[in-house]
């Protein structure tokens, strides 16, 4: 379906007219987005991609050239509704899929839920139904979920770690067979679970839920996400940001063996009838 178009011209589609507003903003002013970067102080490549609606990227670059253009809250409004924009979500989401599936390698941190390449039918099913799906289409989901699972089996299978928010599992131990399949997958060589205890402090990752995916390219990619949206980030200085944070919760984190044995004792807990 066609944009849908004012008089002006410009877009109404919020992470469209985010990008229109940014190029206009610039060329206004006769500048190159080279000349942008070295003004403002950031990549300028970080520019271009946000002009080509490729990225929103966050609120401190938003803030910056708000304050350079002087459009105080002008701009930031704009990334609000373009970041709270859910239409743009599974085309964001679809491009994240495709790098995945093309991922050499995978590290992940989860704050709220299990991430998706981890969850059994069960889990899967009880998640996506509190999101609102239900009859064929939630099977459909479901199904889908179960099939990205492939990922990580055969011998060419991609190392993937996680580090799992102690909440995490608490939130899945009503569940005996999600800790069954944790404890399970723990063991392939080529899948790293590390468990982050609770009463370790704040992190920088305290409210995020983020997957690295390392290309063939040796380019390394993110994919975030928070309690409203998701967020694919592909700049550089961001990236670096959210690993430097990743690395910091590593630190904390339980070791994988005594991460099994963790998810061992949570199952001692669970009883085995889970209508009991």
């Amino acid at each position: 379906m066609p944009q849908r178009r004012l008089i002006s011209g410009r877009s109404q589609e919020p992470r469209q007219r985010f990008a229109e507003e940014l190029r206009r903003l610039r060329v206004e002013r006769k500048l190159s987005l080279r000349q942008l970067g070295e003004r403002v102080g950031w990549d300028w490549s970080l520019f271009g991609k946000m002009e080509k609606g490729e990225t929103i990227s966050s609120p401190e670059v938003v803030q910056a050239l708000d304050t350079f253009y002087g459009t105080p809250g002008l701009l930031l409004a704009l990334w609000e509704l373009a970041a709270g924009d859910k239409s743009q979500f599974k085309e964001r989401y679809r491009r994240y899929m495709t790098l995945e599936a093309e991922a050499v390698s995978l590290w992940h941190f989860a704050v709220s839920v299990l991430p998706g390449l981890l969850q059994t039918p069960g889990y899967a099913r009880e998640l996506l139904a509190a999101g609102g799906l239900k009859g064929e289409e939630l099977d459909k989901q479901v199904d889908a979920r179960m099939e990205r699972r492939e990922l990580l089996d055969g011998q060419d299978a991609p190392p993937f770690r996680t580090i799992l928010s102690e909440a995490v599992l608490r939130d899945a131990s009503h569940c005996r067979e999600q800790l069954e399949y944790l404890a399970e997958i723990a063991e392939r060589p080529n899948v790293a679970i590390q468990v982050l205890q609770l009463g370790m402090g704040i992190h920088g990752l305290v409210s995020t839920d983020v997957m690295f995916l390392r290309l063939l390219s040796g380019r390394t990619v993110a994919y975030t996400e928070s309690a409203h949206q998701g967020e694919l980030v592909e700049e550089n200085v961001s990236v670096e940001r959210l690993q430097r944070a990743y690395d910091a919760v590593r630190d904390l984190a339980l070791p994988p063996a005594e991460s099994r044995k963790f998810i061992l004792r949570m199952l001692e807990e669970v009883p085995c009838d889970p209508s009991i």
